[in-house]
Protein backbone atom coordinates (compact mmCIF):
# COMPACT_ATOMS: atom_id res chain seq x y z
CA UNK A 1 0.00 0.00 0.00
CA UNK A 2 1.53 3.75 -0.71
CA UNK A 3 1.90 6.29 1.49
CA UNK A 4 -0.65 8.81 1.01
CA UNK A 5 0.38 12.32 -0.49
CA UNK A 6 -1.94 15.70 0.55
CA UNK A 7 -3.15 15.54 -2.75
CA UNK A 8 -4.75 12.27 -1.82
CA UNK A 9 -6.19 13.87 1.16
CA UNK A 10 -8.18 17.02 -1.10
CA UNK A 11 -11.13 15.42 -1.79
CA UNK A 12 -11.74 14.03 1.40
CA UNK A 13 -10.70 17.09 2.58
CA UNK A 14 -13.57 19.06 0.62
CA UNK A 15 -15.81 16.72 1.11
CA UNK A 16 -16.00 17.48 4.85
CA UNK A 17 -16.10 21.08 4.56
CA UNK A 18 -19.29 21.14 2.37
CA UNK A 19 -20.71 18.66 4.99
CA UNK A 20 -20.09 20.93 7.99
CA UNK A 21 -21.43 24.02 6.02
CA UNK A 22 -24.74 22.30 5.24
CA UNK A 23 -24.96 21.81 9.00
CA UNK A 24 -25.27 25.53 9.38
CA UNK A 25 -27.66 26.33 6.06
CA UNK A 26 -31.12 27.20 8.08
CA UNK A 27 -34.26 24.96 7.18
CA UNK A 28 -36.94 26.44 5.40
CA UNK A 29 -40.85 26.27 5.14
CA UNK A 30 -41.08 23.29 1.73
CA UNK A 31 -43.65 24.07 -0.65
CA UNK A 32 -45.35 26.74 1.13
CA UNK A 33 -48.10 27.23 -1.35
CA UNK A 34 -49.00 23.76 -2.82
CA UNK A 35 -52.39 25.00 -4.78
CA UNK A 36 -49.74 26.24 -7.64
CA UNK A 37 -48.90 23.07 -8.70
CA UNK A 38 -50.37 20.22 -10.77
CA UNK A 39 -49.68 16.52 -9.02
CA UNK A 40 -49.60 14.72 -12.54
CA UNK A 41 -46.67 16.90 -13.76
CA UNK A 42 -45.49 16.20 -10.52
CA UNK A 43 -45.65 12.63 -10.61
CA UNK A 44 -43.92 12.53 -14.76
CA UNK A 45 -41.33 14.86 -13.70
CA UNK A 46 -40.39 12.23 -10.58
CA UNK A 47 -40.65 9.52 -13.24
CA UNK A 48 -38.51 11.28 -15.43
CA UNK A 49 -36.02 12.53 -13.39
CA UNK A 50 -35.01 8.76 -12.07
CA UNK A 51 -34.94 7.89 -16.27
CA UNK A 52 -32.64 10.28 -16.84
CA UNK A 53 -30.82 9.24 -13.73
CA UNK A 54 -30.74 5.56 -15.18
CA UNK A 55 -29.06 7.07 -18.29
CA UNK A 56 -25.30 7.13 -16.68
CA UNK A 57 -25.64 3.88 -14.99
CA UNK A 58 -26.26 2.36 -18.91
CA UNK A 59 -23.71 4.60 -20.11
CA UNK A 60 -21.57 2.75 -17.83
CA UNK A 61 -22.75 -0.58 -19.61
CA UNK A 62 -22.50 1.10 -23.40
CA UNK A 63 -18.56 2.32 -22.23
CA UNK A 64 -17.48 -0.76 -20.45
CA UNK A 65 -18.49 -2.94 -22.93
CA UNK A 66 -16.48 -1.89 -25.62
CA UNK A 67 -13.47 -1.16 -24.16
CA UNK A 68 -10.75 -4.20 -23.37
CA UNK A 69 -11.30 -6.03 -20.51
CA UNK A 70 -8.71 -4.90 -18.72
CA UNK A 71 -10.06 -2.02 -18.69
CA UNK A 72 -13.97 -2.52 -18.21
CA UNK A 73 -14.22 -1.70 -14.31
CA UNK A 74 -11.75 1.79 -14.77
CA UNK A 75 -14.31 2.54 -17.50
CA UNK A 76 -17.59 2.09 -16.00
CA UNK A 77 -16.24 3.77 -12.53
CA UNK A 78 -15.16 7.18 -14.46
CA UNK A 79 -18.40 7.34 -15.67
CA UNK A 80 -20.65 5.94 -12.35
CA UNK A 81 -18.58 8.00 -10.12
CA UNK A 82 -20.86 11.29 -11.77
CA UNK A 83 -23.78 10.10 -9.95
CA UNK A 84 -22.07 11.06 -6.64
CA UNK A 85 -19.68 13.99 -7.45
CA UNK A 86 -21.57 16.20 -9.73
CA UNK A 87 -24.49 15.88 -7.40
CA UNK A 88 -22.93 17.21 -4.99
CA UNK A 89 -21.53 19.90 -7.00
CA UNK A 90 -25.11 20.78 -8.16
CA UNK A 91 -26.48 21.18 -4.52
CA UNK A 92 -22.98 23.25 -3.64
CA UNK A 93 -23.16 25.62 -6.30
CA UNK A 94 -23.68 24.04 -9.59
CA UNK A 95 -28.17 24.72 -9.78
CA UNK A 96 -27.02 28.62 -8.88
CA UNK A 97 -24.57 29.34 -11.69
CA UNK A 98 -26.77 27.51 -14.25
CA UNK A 99 -30.21 29.28 -13.28
CA UNK A 100 -29.27 31.77 -10.60
CA UNK A 101 -29.76 35.35 -10.72
CA UNK A 102 -28.21 35.94 -14.27
CA UNK A 103 -25.43 37.94 -14.45
CA UNK A 104 -25.82 39.81 -18.50
CA UNK A 105 -27.02 36.38 -19.44
CA UNK A 106 -23.20 34.44 -19.11
CA UNK A 107 -23.34 33.06 -15.53
CA UNK A 108 -26.01 32.96 -12.06
CA UNK A 109 -24.90 34.33 -9.05
CA UNK A 110 -23.21 31.33 -7.08
CA UNK A 111 -25.20 32.25 -4.21
CA UNK A 112 -28.92 32.24 -5.23
CA UNK A 113 -29.36 28.65 -4.49
CA UNK A 114 -25.70 28.03 -2.75
CA UNK A 115 -26.25 24.65 -0.60
CA UNK A 116 -29.50 24.51 -2.17
CA UNK A 117 -30.96 27.32 0.15
CA UNK A 118 -34.21 28.34 -1.00
CA UNK A 119 -34.97 25.93 -3.28
CA UNK A 120 -37.30 24.27 -1.21
CA UNK A 121 -39.34 26.86 -0.33
CA UNK A 122 -38.35 28.77 -3.54
CA UNK A 123 -41.16 30.21 -6.49
CA UNK A 124 -41.08 27.64 -9.56
CA UNK A 125 -39.25 27.97 -11.93
CA UNK A 126 -40.44 30.24 -14.28
CA UNK A 127 -40.60 27.99 -17.27
CA UNK A 128 -41.90 25.04 -15.42
CA UNK A 129 -44.54 26.42 -13.18
CA UNK A 130 -46.57 23.85 -12.22
CA UNK A 131 -43.90 21.34 -10.95
CA UNK A 132 -42.23 22.51 -7.45
CA UNK A 133 -38.77 24.85 -7.47
CA UNK A 134 -37.09 21.50 -6.08
CA UNK A 135 -38.32 19.04 -8.42
CA UNK A 136 -37.29 21.13 -11.60
CA UNK A 137 -33.51 21.57 -9.85
CA UNK A 138 -33.38 17.48 -9.34
CA UNK A 139 -34.67 17.31 -12.87
CA UNK A 140 -31.65 19.40 -14.17
CA UNK A 141 -28.91 17.62 -11.93
CA UNK A 142 -29.24 14.63 -14.16
CA UNK A 143 -28.76 16.20 -17.42
CA UNK A 144 -25.42 17.91 -15.22
CA UNK A 145 -24.71 14.33 -14.35
CA UNK A 146 -24.27 12.36 -17.45
CA UNK A 147 -22.81 15.55 -19.39
CA UNK A 148 -19.49 15.18 -18.18
CA UNK A 149 -20.11 10.96 -17.98
CA UNK A 150 -20.03 11.33 -21.44
CA UNK A 151 -16.48 12.69 -22.25
CA UNK A 152 -14.76 9.35 -20.54
CA UNK A 153 -15.14 7.28 -23.82
CA UNK A 154 -12.80 9.70 -25.52
CA UNK A 155 -10.14 9.30 -23.01
CA UNK A 156 -10.59 5.19 -21.56
CA UNK A 157 -7.90 2.86 -21.08
CA UNK A 158 -5.07 5.71 -20.26
CA UNK A 159 -6.26 8.40 -18.12
CA UNK A 160 -5.52 8.54 -14.32
CA UNK A 161 -8.91 8.30 -12.01
CA UNK A 162 -8.06 11.05 -9.35
CA UNK A 163 -7.36 13.27 -12.55
CA UNK A 164 -10.73 12.78 -14.27
CA UNK A 165 -12.60 13.40 -10.85
CA UNK A 166 -10.86 16.68 -10.93
CA UNK A 167 -11.81 17.01 -14.28
CA UNK A 168 -15.62 16.18 -13.97
CA UNK A 169 -15.77 19.17 -11.33
CA UNK A 170 -14.40 21.39 -13.31
CA UNK A 171 -16.21 20.91 -16.63
CA UNK A 172 -19.62 20.86 -14.48
CA UNK A 173 -18.70 24.64 -12.99
CA UNK A 174 -16.46 25.97 -15.79
CA UNK A 175 -18.20 24.54 -18.97
CA UNK A 176 -21.70 22.61 -18.40
CA UNK A 177 -23.27 25.40 -16.06
CA UNK A 178 -22.65 28.38 -18.12
CA UNK A 179 -23.80 26.86 -21.14
CA UNK A 180 -26.95 25.57 -20.04
CA UNK A 181 -27.67 29.31 -18.42
CA UNK A 182 -26.66 30.61 -21.66
CA UNK A 183 -29.46 28.04 -23.49
CA UNK A 184 -32.11 27.46 -20.59
CA UNK A 185 -31.77 30.39 -18.31
CA UNK A 186 -34.99 33.30 -19.66
CA UNK A 187 -32.03 35.88 -19.27
CA UNK A 188 -29.20 33.70 -21.06
CA UNK A 189 -27.84 34.61 -24.27
CA UNK A 190 -29.01 32.06 -26.47
CA UNK A 191 -32.26 32.23 -25.06
CA UNK A 192 -32.51 35.62 -25.85
CA UNK A 193 -31.03 35.22 -29.21
CA UNK A 194 -33.98 32.21 -29.96
CA UNK A 195 -31.98 28.92 -29.99
CA UNK A 196 -33.92 26.25 -29.53
CA UNK A 197 -32.11 23.42 -27.79
CA UNK A 198 -35.23 21.31 -26.29
CA UNK A 199 -33.04 18.93 -24.55
CA UNK A 200 -29.05 19.44 -24.84
CA UNK A 201 -28.25 19.45 -28.36
CA UNK A 202 -26.14 22.06 -27.24
CA UNK A 203 -25.92 22.09 -23.44
CA UNK A 204 -24.93 18.18 -22.94
CA UNK A 205 -23.95 16.63 -26.18
CA UNK A 206 -21.86 19.66 -28.43
CA UNK A 207 -19.98 20.60 -25.14
CA UNK A 208 -19.62 16.95 -24.28
CA UNK A 209 -18.34 16.06 -27.43
CA UNK A 210 -16.06 19.39 -27.94
CA UNK A 211 -14.37 18.36 -24.67
CA UNK A 212 -13.49 14.68 -25.74
CA UNK A 213 -11.63 15.56 -28.93
CA UNK A 214 -10.00 18.05 -26.41
CA UNK A 215 -9.13 15.30 -24.01
CA UNK A 216 -8.56 13.29 -26.98
CA UNK A 217 -5.45 15.62 -28.36
CA UNK A 218 -4.04 16.38 -25.03
CA UNK A 219 -3.83 12.75 -23.63
CA UNK A 220 -1.96 11.71 -27.26
CA UNK A 221 -3.01 8.04 -28.30
CA UNK A 222 -2.61 5.37 -26.50
CA UNK A 223 0.45 2.69 -27.42
CA UNK A 224 -2.17 0.01 -28.59
CA UNK A 225 -3.23 3.20 -30.84
CA UNK A 226 -0.21 3.79 -32.20
CA UNK A 227 1.00 0.01 -33.14
CA UNK A 228 -2.83 0.01 -35.19
CA UNK A 229 -3.51 -3.36 -32.69
CA UNK A 230 -7.18 -3.51 -33.22
CA UNK A 231 -8.60 -4.44 -29.71
CA UNK A 232 -11.97 -6.73 -29.47
CA UNK A 233 -14.60 -5.04 -27.22
CA UNK A 234 -14.67 -6.61 -24.24
CA UNK A 235 -18.57 -7.23 -24.08
CA UNK A 236 -21.00 -6.55 -26.53
CA UNK A 237 -24.06 -7.64 -24.54
CA UNK A 238 -22.98 -5.18 -21.94
CA UNK A 239 -22.93 -2.84 -24.96
CA UNK A 240 -26.70 -3.77 -25.61
CA UNK A 241 -27.60 -3.75 -22.50
CA UNK A 242 -26.29 0.32 -21.76
CA UNK A 243 -27.97 0.69 -25.46
CA UNK A 244 -31.43 -0.23 -24.00
CA UNK A 245 -31.04 1.39 -20.16
CA UNK A 246 -29.68 4.62 -22.61
CA UNK A 247 -33.11 4.30 -25.27
CA UNK A 248 -35.68 4.10 -21.85
CA UNK A 249 -33.72 6.77 -19.78
CA UNK A 250 -33.89 9.24 -23.04
CA UNK A 251 -37.99 9.15 -23.05
CA UNK A 252 -37.52 10.96 -19.54
CA UNK A 253 -34.45 13.28 -20.98
CA UNK A 254 -36.63 14.50 -23.38
CA UNK A 255 -40.27 14.01 -22.89
CA UNK A 256 -39.54 15.31 -19.33
CA UNK A 257 -38.13 18.11 -20.95
CA UNK A 258 -41.84 19.30 -21.69
CA UNK A 259 -41.54 19.86 -17.90
CA UNK A 260 -45.65 18.22 -17.80
CA UNK A 261 -47.66 15.78 -18.50
CA UNK A 262 -49.30 17.00 -21.31
CA UNK A 263 -49.20 16.68 -25.24
CA UNK A 264 -45.73 18.23 -25.91
CA UNK A 265 -44.31 15.47 -23.52
CA UNK A 266 -46.13 12.60 -25.46
CA UNK A 267 -44.82 14.55 -29.01
CA UNK A 268 -40.92 13.95 -27.92
CA UNK A 269 -41.33 10.74 -26.70
CA UNK A 270 -42.57 9.65 -29.78
CA UNK A 271 -39.74 11.86 -32.09
CA UNK A 272 -37.53 9.99 -30.12
CA UNK A 273 -38.58 6.79 -30.13
CA UNK A 274 -38.66 7.06 -34.21
CA UNK A 275 -35.46 8.80 -35.21
CA UNK A 276 -33.39 6.31 -32.91
CA UNK A 277 -34.96 3.54 -34.61
CA UNK A 278 -34.41 5.37 -37.92
CA UNK A 279 -30.33 6.01 -36.56
CA UNK A 280 -30.25 2.36 -35.38
CA UNK A 281 -31.26 0.83 -38.74
CA UNK A 282 -29.58 3.44 -41.03
CA UNK A 283 -26.01 2.56 -39.24
CA UNK A 284 -26.77 -0.96 -40.17
CA UNK A 285 -27.61 -0.94 -43.91
CA UNK A 286 -25.08 2.04 -44.42
CA UNK A 287 -22.55 -0.84 -43.23
CA UNK A 288 -23.65 -3.62 -45.48
CA UNK A 289 -23.97 -1.11 -48.82
CA UNK A 290 -19.89 -0.62 -46.99
CA UNK A 291 -19.14 -4.46 -47.60
CA UNK A 292 -19.78 -4.68 -43.91
CA UNK A 293 -21.61 -7.30 -41.71
CA UNK A 294 -24.95 -5.88 -40.01
CA UNK A 295 -23.62 -6.01 -36.09
CA UNK A 296 -25.19 -5.56 -32.93
CA UNK A 297 -22.25 -2.81 -32.05
CA UNK A 298 -23.41 -0.79 -35.31
CA UNK A 299 -26.69 -0.84 -34.14
CA UNK A 300 -26.38 0.05 -30.95
CA UNK A 301 -24.11 2.63 -31.38
CA UNK A 302 -26.66 4.35 -34.03
CA UNK A 303 -29.27 4.09 -31.70
CA UNK A 304 -27.05 6.29 -29.84
CA UNK A 305 -26.58 9.20 -32.60
CA UNK A 306 -30.25 9.06 -33.19
CA UNK A 307 -31.15 9.86 -29.50
CA UNK A 308 -28.66 12.97 -29.75
CA UNK A 309 -29.27 14.09 -32.77
CA UNK A 310 -33.22 14.10 -31.38
CA UNK A 311 -32.67 15.76 -28.61
CA UNK A 312 -32.46 19.47 -29.64
CA UNK A 313 -35.11 18.62 -31.72
CA UNK A 314 -37.90 16.46 -29.73
CA UNK A 315 -40.02 18.92 -29.20
CA UNK A 316 -40.09 21.34 -31.57
CA UNK A 317 -40.21 18.78 -35.06
CA UNK A 318 -42.86 16.64 -36.12
CA UNK A 319 -42.71 13.07 -36.17
CA UNK A 320 -42.29 11.82 -39.89
CA UNK A 321 -39.08 14.59 -40.07
CA UNK A 322 -37.83 12.77 -36.67
CA UNK A 323 -37.22 9.81 -39.49
CA UNK A 324 -34.77 11.92 -41.69
CA UNK A 325 -32.82 13.33 -38.54
CA UNK A 326 -31.87 10.09 -37.33
CA UNK A 327 -31.29 8.62 -40.50
CA UNK A 328 -28.72 11.69 -41.43
CA UNK A 329 -27.59 12.10 -38.33
CA UNK A 330 -26.50 8.41 -38.44
CA UNK A 331 -25.14 8.15 -41.80
CA UNK A 332 -22.77 11.53 -41.04
CA UNK A 333 -21.72 9.84 -37.70
CA UNK A 334 -20.97 6.53 -39.37
CA UNK A 335 -19.09 8.25 -42.15
CA UNK A 336 -16.53 10.76 -39.58
CA UNK A 337 -15.88 7.30 -37.30
CA UNK A 338 -14.45 5.71 -40.46
CA UNK A 339 -12.59 8.89 -40.99
CA UNK A 340 -10.92 9.00 -37.44
CA UNK A 341 -10.25 5.93 -38.20
CA UNK A 342 -7.50 6.88 -40.75
CA UNK A 343 -5.91 9.66 -38.28
CA UNK A 344 -3.61 9.84 -35.59
CA UNK A 345 -6.89 11.29 -33.02
CA UNK A 346 -7.52 8.61 -29.91
CA UNK A 347 -10.66 9.59 -29.63
CA UNK A 348 -10.82 5.61 -27.65
CA UNK A 349 -14.75 4.94 -28.18
CA UNK A 350 -15.63 7.86 -30.93
CA UNK A 351 -17.57 10.32 -28.69
CA UNK A 352 -16.86 13.39 -30.94
CA UNK A 353 -17.86 11.60 -33.92
CA UNK A 354 -21.11 10.45 -32.31
CA UNK A 355 -22.26 12.61 -29.68
CA UNK A 356 -20.28 15.71 -30.85
CA UNK A 357 -21.20 15.93 -34.22
CA UNK A 358 -24.41 14.16 -33.85
CA UNK A 359 -25.86 17.43 -31.61
CA UNK A 360 -24.65 19.24 -34.12
CA UNK A 361 -26.33 17.70 -36.63
CA UNK A 362 -29.63 17.90 -34.37
CA UNK A 363 -29.04 21.53 -33.86
CA UNK A 364 -29.15 22.41 -37.47
CA UNK A 365 -31.45 20.48 -38.33
CA UNK A 366 -33.85 21.87 -35.49
CA UNK A 367 -33.33 25.00 -36.87
CA UNK A 368 -34.41 23.69 -40.38
CA UNK A 369 -37.89 21.62 -39.49
CA UNK A 370 -38.89 23.48 -36.12
CA UNK A 371 -42.61 24.08 -36.50
CA UNK A 372 -44.98 25.56 -33.92
CA UNK A 373 -47.24 23.03 -35.16
CA UNK A 374 -45.85 20.95 -33.04
CA UNK A 375 -44.60 23.84 -30.29
CA UNK A 376 -45.84 27.22 -30.26
CA UNK A 377 -43.58 28.53 -27.93
CA UNK A 378 -40.81 27.30 -30.50
CA UNK A 379 -40.62 28.83 -33.98
CA UNK A 380 -40.81 27.96 -37.79
CA UNK A 381 -37.53 26.91 -39.47
CA UNK A 382 -36.06 27.47 -42.72
CA UNK A 383 -38.36 24.46 -44.52
CA UNK A 384 -41.45 26.55 -43.47
CA UNK A 385 -39.93 30.18 -44.63
CA UNK A 386 -38.24 31.40 -41.43
CA UNK A 387 -34.33 31.22 -42.44
CA UNK A 388 -33.78 33.51 -39.45
CA UNK A 389 -34.22 30.37 -37.00
CA UNK A 390 -31.46 28.42 -38.73
CA UNK A 391 -29.13 31.50 -38.34
CA UNK A 392 -29.58 31.31 -34.65
CA UNK A 393 -28.47 27.71 -34.14
CA UNK A 394 -25.48 28.02 -36.39
CA UNK A 395 -24.42 30.77 -34.41
CA UNK A 396 -25.08 29.06 -30.81
CA UNK A 397 -23.93 26.28 -32.42
CA UNK A 398 -20.38 27.85 -33.10
CA UNK A 399 -20.26 30.57 -30.10
CA UNK A 400 -20.93 26.47 -27.63
CA UNK A 401 -18.21 24.52 -30.22
CA UNK A 402 -15.36 27.53 -29.86
CA UNK A 403 -15.90 27.75 -25.84
CA UNK A 404 -15.99 24.25 -25.06
CA UNK A 405 -13.29 22.94 -27.10
CA UNK A 406 -10.95 25.84 -25.89
CA UNK A 407 -12.19 25.75 -22.17
CA UNK A 408 -11.94 21.67 -21.82
CA UNK A 409 -8.38 22.00 -23.24
CA UNK A 410 -7.35 24.33 -20.74
CA UNK A 411 -8.93 22.63 -17.95
CA UNK A 412 -7.23 19.35 -19.09
CA UNK A 413 -4.37 21.68 -19.37
CA UNK A 414 -3.91 23.04 -16.32
CA UNK A 415 -4.96 19.60 -14.40
CA UNK A 416 -2.15 17.91 -16.25
CA UNK A 417 0.53 20.50 -14.84
CA UNK A 418 -0.94 20.21 -11.33
CA UNK A 419 -1.29 16.26 -11.62
CA UNK A 420 -0.50 13.93 -14.10
CA UNK A 421 -3.19 12.75 -16.76
CA UNK A 422 -1.71 9.78 -17.82
CA UNK A 423 -1.09 7.23 -16.35
CA UNK A 424 2.57 5.15 -16.99
CA UNK A 425 2.98 3.02 -19.77
CA UNK A 426 3.09 -0.30 -17.25
CA UNK A 427 0.06 0.98 -15.92
CA UNK A 428 -1.33 1.50 -19.70
CA UNK A 429 0.05 -1.87 -20.49
CA UNK A 430 -1.65 -3.55 -17.42
CA UNK A 431 -4.76 -1.60 -17.55
CA UNK A 432 -6.55 0.39 -15.44
CA UNK A 433 -8.66 -2.07 -13.69
CA UNK A 434 -5.89 -3.17 -11.59
CA UNK A 435 -3.59 -0.06 -11.39
CA UNK A 436 -6.67 2.81 -10.73
CA UNK A 437 -8.89 0.38 -8.44
CA UNK A 438 -7.33 -2.90 -7.70
CA UNK A 439 -10.26 -4.54 -8.83
CA UNK A 440 -10.31 -7.11 -11.81
CA UNK A 441 -13.28 -8.18 -14.49
CA UNK A 442 -13.37 -12.16 -15.29
CA UNK A 443 -15.65 -12.55 -17.85
CA UNK A 444 -16.35 -16.26 -18.90
CA UNK A 445 -15.18 -15.36 -22.22
CA UNK A 446 -15.98 -17.23 -26.01
CA UNK A 447 -14.33 -16.94 -28.79
CA UNK A 448 -14.68 -17.73 -32.47
CA UNK A 449 -12.07 -19.51 -34.54
CA UNK A 450 -11.87 -19.99 -38.38
CA UNK A 451 -13.10 -22.85 -38.61
CA UNK A 452 -16.38 -21.19 -36.91
CA UNK A 453 -16.27 -24.15 -33.85
CA UNK A 454 -16.33 -22.32 -30.54
CA UNK A 455 -13.90 -22.84 -27.38
CA UNK A 456 -13.38 -21.33 -24.16
CA UNK A 457 -10.63 -19.19 -22.57
CA UNK A 458 -9.05 -19.77 -19.49
CA UNK A 459 -10.22 -16.84 -16.82
CA UNK A 460 -7.75 -14.05 -15.76
CA UNK A 461 -6.92 -14.55 -12.39
CA UNK A 462 -6.03 -11.95 -10.00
Amino acid sequence: MKKSSFQDYLPFIFLAVVAVIGIFIPALPNFSDVSKYNTADIAWILVASSLVFLMTPGLSFFYGGMVNRKNVISTMMQSFIATGLISIVWIVVGFSLAFGKSYHGIIGDPSTFFMFNNVGSGAPWSLAPTIPLLLFALFQMKFAIITPALVVGAVAERIRFTSYVLFMVLFSLLVYAPIAHWTWHPEGILFKLGVLDFAGGTVVHISAGCAALAGALVLKRRKDHIEKKELQPANIPFVLLGTGLLWFGWFGFNAGSALGANALAATAFATTNTATAAAGLSWVFFDVIRGRKPSALGFCIGAVVGLVAITPAAGYVAIPQSIFIGFIASIISNMAVHWKSKTSIDDTLDVFPCHGLGGMVGMLLTGIFATKAMNEGGNNGWFYGNFELFRNQVLGLLLVVAYSFTVSYAIFKLINFIHPLRVSEDEEALGLDVTQHNEHYHPAMMSVTDTGSLKEEELIHS
